[in-house]
């Protein structure tokens, strides 16, 4: 079978038994901040499986991309070197959500195996784990399924505490978590490996294809195990793995799927050798990155973005390993797209975006090694002894982005060592740092005690009457509120909106019975809205009912600006391309905020034809519209879900403008018509991540307020330059000239009095152990005229050390010079390192002329005095 069959058998077998199919998550988890890759199938129902959030089904079933390449899981180093380690894989799963239990579980899993009718593999050829004290899972195996029991291994708390086992699986230190039942193939006698539980259980011959987790317990804080009042199962089964074992090979890189991948990585790089391990690094990481930058992560120095630029320049290197000697990596998108579109269509919607980043990304390591070259040469000629330090080489790989290995190879062509302990030492101090940094300690118990839902009004009306069902002080449950205290009400019914998809949560007063509650921010914990605020007047207890008043003004000025960013997001889809995905905004009564996709800044053009767009919709006046559908009917009817928003079943289809312009999903609050926004203007666009790119926007009064204040500010610029609003360009055009001339007749006096300075100078020169050796200051001169005293005292002297300092104002500049007859005992660079902190600087440069930047002018004269002083030392 082909792995896309496979992958659609095991769906189709799932949906024969009343499993709900649910599409594939995005790689980014939506509201997870534990976790930096979405790396299991269970991801998307984490809410479901804690209580949470609830479906329209019980059961369901999915094939989940995941990435296990940062943070907790990550095997990078290990791709391409073991048979069965990927950064990108695939997870199929079926779920119960307090339906069936382990019995059916186990069924199903068996049934699916080894059925003639699905997968057919050999009873024979499979084995059984169980939780050691698991004794339900033992009999439905031994008992019910028939398994021998020399087939049925125990495993128990084998990590070292209770509860600590590889059959044991738990969400987080607290939450759901159960026993786990899993089951593996055994490859046969001639691949090394025992059976699990045993010493040699690490090897190959035996592996774990399928694992039933079952949840039917939650974790407190406490250790204590309390009995979930809904047991639930979820499974997992790698598509990689299942499918190696149906096509009778023993490595993942030998399916179909990855096969054809390896000979597209071995045409675009040249090489012949379709066995070499570079080829499957390169096949694995072309999927991850593909898959990364369609889920909207770009390339950058942090978070994801540095996973996923770790991934691609790792696929590069080993691209240089294969002899690649042009741009290659980026061609193979499109042999991704012929193994998995028809699976992932919105890989090949995307593949001209993915192409781009990927092509871009390559330049821009071609830069890199350049650099990195430059400063391995410089290294190199300052190396005292035949070792490159461990600590230089990881700088220039982990800060440069510089291969190992390259550098390996040019110290080799130099007789040159490379520290490779101290490299090996730096590296595990990273990783050390990076998992702890990505040890995520989450309490899953740790949420507001609630039960039911709070009845949201504010669609309709922005007054009603709420009944009190919880309040909350400090954290904690109370009963009541008195004047002077601050806290949270809970209100049965009410028309505050809750803050959520980037809207503000409303503000307004609670009051009734000599009771005044201001409500200075709303916000959703489960589906309950918490007013947020404090007593002024009276006190409030659970059980009374409170007359709910939204402050009009603020909320309907804030639904503007919110109906605006769905107008702005198709705006810049359109004007950009489809690869704009939102990333982030925020919508208050006074201004809102778009983060978006996208891999380079917007031209004045682009912003321009952005804003003329919005401004044409909203023109046309048309009524904004909103629908109630399920989620799939929504999707197809082309409404986009906003990036990180979880929805229910039935969700709210907003619809804007024109020939549906704009159509989202969206639980916010808006417009009624696209009229009453009044006018979008753009008002600064940035970038603020790698890859990410922010608008800024004022629409309605605040528009109107920033176009007044604009007004005001070119009237005070011409008052100032004395013209008049026609003519104040041309005036403020003058004045800068003017000034520019002003400025370069300055610089080039400064370089006249220091180059006649320079030539005085030269007679203070001392002679230092045979050599000329001169420390002057030159207050008032700038960067480029001590160049150029430099200059003259070189020449002046014939041979000579020299070093110059300057201040203007708080600003230091210190510049060493060494002629070149001196360059053997001397180096204009050490000297400046020496030098820098006498005025808390640093700085670098080349043998013979180095330069370092300082903010402490007081110390001038202790540097001087210590480069004679270091002169005596060293010349």
């Amino acid at each position: 079978m082909k792995t896309a069959e496979i992958r659609q058998s095991f769906l189709d077998y799932f949906a024969s038994k009343q499993h709900e199919v649910v599409a594939s998550s995005s790689l980014i988890p939506g509201n997870d901040p534990t976790l930096m890759f979405t790396n299991a199938g269970m991801n998307q129902f984490k809410d479901v499986f804690l209580g949470q959030d609830n479906r329209s089904y019980t059961r369901a079933t999915s094939s989940q991309r995941c990435v296990r390449a940062g943070g907790k899981h990550n095997d990078l180093e290990n791709v391409g070197y073991t048979a069965r380690h990927h950064t990108f894989f695939e997870m199929l799963g079926n779920f119960s959500f307090g339906d069936y239990f382990k019995q059916d579980a186990i069924k199903y899993a068996w049934e699916f195996l080894t059925s003639k009718e699905w997968l057919g593999l050999p009873e024979e050829k499979l084995l059984v784990t169980v939780y050691a004290d698991d004794d339900e899972a033992y009999d439905i195996w031994h008992k019910e399924m028939g398994l021998p029991a020399d087939k049925i291994i125990r495993i128990g708390d084998n990590k070292g505490e209770k509860f600590a086992s590889d059959n044991f699986w738990q969400m987080g230190d607290t939450g759901p978590c159960g026993p786990c039942t899993e089951i593996f193939y055994d490859h046969g006698e001639h691949i090394w490996g025992g059976k699990p539980g045993t010493p040699e259980e690490d090897g190959d011959r035996f592996i774990e294809i399928w694992n039933n987790v079952f949840m039917q317990f939650n974790r407190q804080a406490d250790g204590t195990m309390e009995p979930l009042p809904k047991p639930s199962v979820d499974t997992g089964m790698g598509l990689e793995r299942i499918s190696a074992i149906m096509q009778g090979v023993h490595a993942n890189y030998e399916i179909d799927l990855f096969q054809g991948l390896i000979k597209a990585a071995a045409e675009v790089t040249g090489t012949k050798d379709l066995d070499s391990k570079s080829l499957l690094v390169i096949a694995d990481h072309i999927r991850s990155c593909s898959f990364l930058i369609s889920d909207g992560v770009m390339p950058s120095n942090e978070g994801r973005g540095y996973v996923l630029r770790r991934i691609i320049r790792r696929a590069l290197r080993h691209g240089h390993i294969l002899g690649a000697t042009d741009l290659f990596f980026y061609k193979l998108v499109a042999a991704l797209v012929k193994e998995m579109g028809e699976a992932y269509p919105e890989l090949a919607k995307n593949q001209a975006h993915i192409e781009k980043i990927l092509k871009l990304e390559e330049e821009q390591f071609a830069k890199t090694l350049d650099h990195g070259m430059k400063l391995l040469e410089s290294a190199i000629a300052d190396l005292k002894g035949d070792t490159i330090a461990g600590e230089t080489v990881f700088k220039l790989y982990d800060t440069y982005g510089f291969p190992v290995d390259l550098t390996a190879d040019i110290a080799r062509e130099r007789n040159l060592k490379v520290d490779e302990a101290g490299f090996d030492a730096c590296m595990a101090e990273q990783k050390n740092k990076a998992r702890a940094a990505s040890n995520f300690k989450v309490d899953y118990t740790d949420t507001l005690n609630l039960e039911g839902e709070t009845d949201f009004t504010g669609y309709d009306s922005l007054l009603n009457q709420g009944k009190i069902i919880a309040l909350f002080k400090d954290g904690a449950q109370v009963e009541t509120l008195t004047a002077g205290d601050e806290g949270m009400v809970v209100l049965d019914s009410t028309p505050f909106y809750g803050e959520s998809g980037g809207q503000v949560g409303d503000k307004g007063l609670l009051s009734g019975n000599g009771i005044e509650f201001i409500v200075t921010d709303t916000t959703k914990e489960q589906k309950n809205h918490l007013h947020h605020g404090e007593v002024k007047v009276g006190t409030l207890k659970v059980g009374d009912s409170l007359s709910a008043c939204v402050d009009e003004h603020k909320r309907q000025q804030t639904a503007l600006h919110h109906s605006a960013t769905h107008l702005l997001h198709a705006a810049l889809r359109e004007a950009l391309g489809e690869h704009v995905q939102q990333k982030g905004s925020l919508c208050t009564y006074d201004r809102l905020r778009f983060d978006f996709a996208h891999f380079e800044a917007m031209t004045a053009d682009e912003l321009s034809a952005v804003e003329k767009k919005v401004n044409a919709q909203i023109r046309v006046n048309t009524p904004v519209t909103t629908e109630l559908m399920d989620i799939e009917a929504a999707k197809a009817n082309g409404a986009m879900a906003l990036f990180g928003e979880k929805y229910d079943d039935e969700v709210r289809v907003l619809s804007m403008g024109s020939d549906n312009f704009s159509v989202e999903l969206c639980g916010g609050t808006h417009a009624k018509r696209t009229g009453d926004i009044g006018f979008l203007k753009i008002v600064s666009e940035s970038g603020i991540a790698a890859g990410v790119r922010r608008v800024e926007a004022v629409v309605a009064e605040a528009a109107y307020d920033y176009i007044a204040n604009m007004e005001n500010t070119i009237s005070s610029i011409a008052s100032q330059v004395k013209a008049n609003r026609e003519t104040v360009l041309d005036k403020v055009e003058a004045a800068i000239n003017k000034s520019r001339q002003l400025e370069k007749d300055v610089q080039q006096l400064k370089a006249k009095l220091a180059s006649g300075a320079g030539t005085d100078l030269a007679a203070g020169a001392k002679q230092i152990n045979g050599v000329n050796v001169l420390a002057a200051q030159l207050d008032g001169a700038d960067v480029p005229a001590m160049r150029g005293a430099m200059d003259q005292l070189k020449n002046k002297l014939g041979s000579g050390v020299i070093l110059l300092a300057s201040n203007e104002g708080e600003k230091v500049t210190l510049i060493a010079g060494v002629t070149k007859d001196l360059l053997g005992k001397a180096k204009a660079g050490d000297i400046v390192k020496e030098l820098a902190p006498y005025v808390d600087g640093r700085g670098g440069g080349k043998p013979d002329l180095a330069q370092a930047g300082g903010k402490k002018p007081e110390g001038i004269p202790e540097a001087l005095a210590a480069f004679e002083q270091w002169a005596q030392a060293n010349l």
